[in-house]
């Protein structure tokens, strides 16, 4: 009997290495296996789930689960499921048959007997499908993942110049690079010691060449740890992750500063909290 294994579920939006956490746990699962039929019991997500998704799904063996940014891409022999976990959806492996509870919308019923469980309560996730899924609406305009070889400090260097806008939300911004989220931004702004308020434009050269590398170091940390733990966040091996464990500024504003003791400041910067050290950050 196999009990359900779970994968990144909370309430703030997983970032980057929550969904890749999601992706390593339930690929093994996954491919090679051949989906026998889906059950959808609600399709009302922040885009409809395609009606005719049974249709689509059914019958086709997955050859691949990768990730693009924050989504998810189950890749079928006729096409590509892309999933977005949203602010609180979740994947989990479960036993098919398993009664479903309240907000647990798609099961994905594979040939081994199992099932990939989409649960949502806040129904801000996705399930869309797309023969052409890097042309999707959604994907084909977002810029480099920051762990590959397309991402630098050259490019933040070159694409900041002249913004006034602060370089916090300059480096969230999806076009310029993918998956750095608030908590990760947050962090790398520290590590490489930059003011979150202070314009893209004014940033120097080699200090985006070090913001980049941070951004790189914290997000593959993040990975190997599971993700941060947030609320109800479970990795793969359905344990929390523990990176929440090593954060030095991200939700500790009036908090003091693990490096130098000074009260960690807290702003807010496109929306979004954001937490600094008034004197590591400049």
């Amino acid at each position: 009997m196999v009990g359900a294994r779970s994968f990144p579920s909370r309430a703030a939006m997983p970032e980057l290495p929550e969904v890749e956490t999601t992706r390593r746990g339930i690929a093994p699962h996954l491919v090679g296996q051949r989906v026998e039929r889906v059950v959808v019991r609600e399709r009302r997500l922040r885009w409809p789930i395609p009606e005719d998704l049974d249709v689509r799904l059914s019958g086709q063996r997955i050859e691949a689960v990768e990730r693009r940014a924050k989504y998810l891409l189950i890749r079928a022999e006729a096409g590509t499921l892309i999933g977005h976990l949203g602010m609180s959806g979740s994947l989990r492996l479960v036993e098919a048959g398993l009664p479903a509870v309240r907000h647990e919308h798609v099961d994905i019923l594979l040939e081994s007997g199992l099932a990939l469980r989409y649960t949502d309560p806040r129904r801000f996730g996705a399930l869309l499908w797309s023969a052409d899924p890097l042309e999707h609406e959604l994907l084909r305009r977002l810029g480099p993942e920051p762990l590959g070889e397309d991402f630098d400090g050259e490019r933040l260097y070159r694409l900041s110049r002249g913004k006034s806008v602060a370089v916090k939300p300059f480096i969230m911004d999806n076009a310029v690079v993918v998956g750095v989220g608030n908590i990760y931004a947050s962090e790398a702004l520290f590590a490489a010691g930059i003011d979150p308020r202070r314009a893209a434009g004014s940033v120097s050269r080699a200090r985006y060449r070090r913001l980049a590398e941070e951004i790189r170091r914290i997000l593959a940390q993040a990975i190997e740890c599971g993700g941060t733990t947030l609320r109800d966040f479970v990795g793969g091996d359905g344990k929390p992750g523990y990176f929440q464990q090593t954060l030095l500024v991200y939700g500790r504003g009036g908090e003091f500063c693990k490096v130098c003791g000074s009260t960690l400041h807290e702003v807010r910067l496109g929306q979004r909290a954001s937490v600094y050290c008034g004197r590591c950050q400049r």
